[in-house]
């Protein structure tokens, strides 16, 4: 079970750094990097459709992780993205559970959330 949950969170990374830096990959690298993260097709299925041989299509991917991995490390967005959503999805945790604090203590805690995330940006 914990290999596929570690294999989900490469592929879940993989996908959020090609949503966020997939545009700065040449033609070619999108092409093949698509057809094995979102379509999820095999290394052999990939180098067949591309004419090129299986051990390339590796490489090829390998170097497209590399770079994508280097736009993350220099601009940190995919980070950034992580966050604010964790902090929105506190805000909206606080909202649901209203009832049980008082407004003065919602509109602080609201305050200081959003105080964060504006930091972030």
């Amino acid at each position: 079970m914990i290999p596929k949950v570690i294999k989900m969170n490469e592929i879940l990374e993989q996908a959020l750094l090609y949503d966020f830096y997939g545009e700065l990959l040449t033609a070619h690298q999108k092409n093949i990097y698509e057809q094995f993260v979102l379509e999820d097709l095999s290394l052999s299925e990939i180098a067949e459709d591309a004419g090129i041989s299986r051990q390339g299509v590796h490489d090829l991917i390998k170097r497209c992780n590399k770079t994508l991995e280097g736009y993350e490390s220099k601009l940190h967005l995919v980070e950034r993205f992580l966050s604010i959503k964790e902090k929105v999805h506190r805000m909206n945790t606080l909202l649901e559970e209203k009832e049980k604090i008082s407004t003065e203590e919602l509109i602080r805690e609201i305050k200081g959330i959003s105080s964060e995330i504006l930091e972030e940006l």
